[in-house]
């Protein structure tokens, strides 16, 4: 059984999927989830507090997601391309699918969504993602490696701000791949 926080959390997450943040009232939260007003005011001090700890935990299910992404890959058997390549694949699903994560990776934050938590820029949401990727792939820990993954992580990224309109990302996770391999080539080259 959730708890009282995730309860409200998953409540306040059901009311933005249907309407601005600006229009979704605390007491409907509370009763979506079956508590009262005064509990969710305990868990989160206001509505600010509620969509800031929206936004957070939106943060870290894309985080812990592409990771487990890549180690699902890895166990498949994939090298740190491929791992990265199904990071960033999980990066543009959720990103087109939750407008607070599009938000917190862009930092393109609209009137519909809840304010972001102070202190949380996308410079953070990105070094995050690619920290918890590279904790999970083969040789992460290698310099090439964690440059190679950034590298395409933000590549990924960038068809987030600026889709293709005739590739709905299905060809990106192929592309970030091929620029993974071919950055740890020319490593390997270098040497």
């Amino acid at each position: 059984m959730p708890t009282a926080r995730e309860a409200l959390l998953s409540a306040a997450r059901s009311a933005l999927r249907t309407r601005p943040w600006a229009t979704v009232r605390m007491v409907e939260v509370a009763a979506a989830a079956g508590v009262s007003r005064q509990t969710l005011y305990n868990e989160f001090g206001s509505k600010e507090g509620l969509g800031a700890a929206l936004v957070a935990r939106q943060v870290e299910e894309l985080v812990t997601g592409a990771a487990e992404a890549a180690v699902a890959a890895q166990r498949g058997g994939a090298g740190p391309a491929e791992c990265c390549a199904a990071a960033a694949a999980w990066m543009l699903g959720r990103a087109g699918e939750e407008p607070l994560v599009r938000a917190a990776l862009t930092g393109t934050w609209n009137s519909r969504l809840p304010a972001p938590p102070p202190g949380r820029p996308p410079r953070y949401v990105v070094e995050r993602l690619c920290a918890s990727t590279l904790a999970a792939l083969p040789g992460g820990e290698g310099r090439a490696v964690r440059r190679a993954c950034e590298v395409g992580l933000r590549l990924a990224l960038s068809f987030v701000l600026a889709p293709l309109p005739e590739d709905p990302g299905s060809a990106v996770p192929d592309r970030v791949a091929h620029v993974v391999r071919a950055l740890l080539a020319a490593g390997d080259a270098a040497r």
